[in-house]
């Protein structure tokens, strides 16, 4: 009894890791030569997301697209459920926005800041995610 018991133990926590995400769908828009979008895929990817990358030329057009203010811009635009990340937001971010359905377009970690998920060197200071919103102002929406 004991050991069905801790067969199941061990199988319910393996599969509560990444199941928030259970296969949602992720397109990533990326410049075809970026070395950190295909590292933020794979960090999406651990984290249970089903990622479609899409390599364009013309990241100028999807930013347009997608209405991301220039100084929020960075190098990848991922959409999830109808909201825009762009950057390199931390998953536990995306989980929050998509199980509270906060009325907004996105958010975006501007960059590509050192030690942010996907990219190298050491993290300096929390990080700031700020809404994608028409403010002439950034507006942080949390801080990691």
């Amino acid at each position: 009894m004991n050991r069905l018991r801790t067969t199941i133990l061990i199988f319910a926590l393996g599969l509560s890791l990444p199941a928030f995400a259970g296969g949602i769908p992720a397109k990533l828009y990326k410049n075809p030569s970026c070395g950190c979008c295909g590292e933020y895929t794979k960090y999406l990817e651990s984290h249970g997301y089903q990622v479609e990358v899409i390599p364009t030329r013309d990241m100028t057009a999807i930013k347009k697209t997608n209405k991301v203010p220039q100084p929020l811009e960075a190098c990848h635009t991922t959409l999830i459920s109808g909201y825009v990340f762009e950057g390199h937001v931390p998953v536990e971010t995306i989980n929050r926005v998509l199980k509270e359905h906060p009325i907004i377009r996105g958010v975006s970690v501007p960059g590509m800041p050192a030690g942010s998920p996907g990219m190298t060197g050491v993290k300096r200071g929390p990080l700031d995610v700020y809404y994608l919103s028409n403010s002439p102002e950034p507006k942080v929406y949390e801080s990691r």
